[in-house]
């Protein structure tokens, strides 16, 4: 019985402790960076405790989009505006510019390693040369040990 009322005990002690943390009362002052480096910032004073850093723009991600398809800058964006990257897109694999795509021009990349890989141009390709056309990995550099080499005079472990 006495196992319940200490659990009770320390849930209610435990929710009040949380209670008084978040209200912030229970939470210290953060130090200025002034205060921390013992200078002043950019001008800031050092006798002015508790100065936060700047904020970041109040602009937020859908306006920074907006104003990326927004080119003339009006506050409106109009079907060029909005279809332009498409425009551009289309325009590198338009090779012939004849504002047609046909299906060589949108293949390109395509057509280009299926050329490399079938090494033998019989139109067809072994396994062992599909497998030249799988994607290259990223290998991961070996970690360097950073620590110093043992020095000559001291004896190692397994030297006893």
């Amino acid at each position: 019985m006495w196992r319940y009322l200490v659990g009770g005990i320390g849930a209610l002690l435990l929710a009040g402790a949380a209670i008084f943390v978040v209200s912030g009362r229970g939470a210290s002052p953060t130090p200025s960076l002034a205060a921390a480096t013992g200078a002043g910032v950019a001008g800031i004073a050092q006798d002015a405790p508790g100065l936060a850093p700047p904020e970041a723009s109040a602009r937020t991600r859908e306006e920074k989009r907006f104003g990326r398809y927004d080119k003339d800058r009006n506050g409106a964006i109009t079907s060029a505006e909005y279809l332009a990257s498409r425009h551009k897109a289309f325009a590198r694999l338009d090779t012939n510019g004849d504002g047609a795509l046909a299906f060589d021009e949108w293949a390109a990349k395509t057509i280009t390693k299926f050329s490399g890989a079938d090494a033998n141009h019989d139109g067809a390709m072994t396994p062992a040369e599909f497998a030249t056309t799988a994607p290259k990995r990223a290998t991961r550099p070996k970690a360097k040990c950073l620590c110093p080499p043992p020095a000559a005079d001291q004896p190692r472990d397994d030297e006893g």
